[in-house]
C-alpha cells in the first residue's frame, strides 16, 4: 500500500463511509424490486459493500498503527537524545518566532 498523508487518509475514509452509506440506502430503496437481475445487482452490491467496509477498517487500523509508531519513535528519540531534542525544539521555536514577527 502506498503511503498517504494523514489528511488524505482521513478524506479517503470519510468518502468511503459516504459511499457505503449511499449504497446501503440504495439497497434499502430497491428492496421491493424483484427479478433475477435485481437480485444479482443487490448480491453484488452487498458483496462490494462488505469489501469496502473491510477496507475502511483496514485503513483505520493502518492509520492508528502508523500514528502509534510515529509517537513511539519520537518518544524513543527524545529519551535517547534529550539535549538534541531541546536544541531542535528551540530552533523550531526561534524560526516560528521569526516568521510571526515578520507579519
Amino acid at each position: 500500500m502506498t503511503h498517504l498523508h494523514l489528511a488524505d487518509k482521513d478524506k479517503l475514509m470519510s468518502e468511503l463511509r459516504t459511499v457505503i452509506q449511499d449504497a446501503e440506502e440504495l439497497l434499502r430503496m430497491t428492496a421491493d424490486q424483484v427479478g433475477d437481475s435485481a437480485e444479482g445487482i443487490r448480491a453484488r452490491m452487498t458483496a462490494r459493500l462488505h469489501q469496502a467496509t473491510n477496507e475502511l477498517h483496514h485503513l483505520q487500523h493502518v492509520a492508528v498503527t502508523q500514528a502509534k509508531a510515529a509517537g513511539h519513535a519520537t518518544d524513543e528519540f527524545v529519551h535517547e537524545n534529550p539535549w538534541k531534542s531541546v536544541g531542535i525544539a528551540a530552533s523550531v521555536g526561534l524560526i516560528i518566532g521569526l516568521l510571526i514577527s515578520r507579519r
